[in-house]
């Protein structure tokens, strides 16, 4: 029983480094990083602008929906 014990502790220990040099390794090589994500996602005014009116065109046309029930 003691033999079981001490071999999940050593299995988890070995599973623990080979989890953190993942890591490690993922870090040091930028997998994290989505910069270029980040800079498509911007809009420039125009777009804004039209979104913006929209979204103002969908709450009238629910209103103008809730005041004729």
């Amino acid at each position: 029983m003691n033999a079981v014990i001490m071999m999940m502790i050593g299995v988890s220990v070995i599973v623990f480094f080979i989890i953190l040099s993942t890591l490690l390794w993922g870090i040091k090589n930028k997998q994290f990083d989505d910069d270029y994500k980040f800079t498509t996602l911007n809009d420039d005014e125009e777009s804004l602008k039209d979104a913006i009116e929209l979204e103002n065109r969908k709450k009238q046309a629910l209103e103008k929906r809730q005041n004729k029930k």
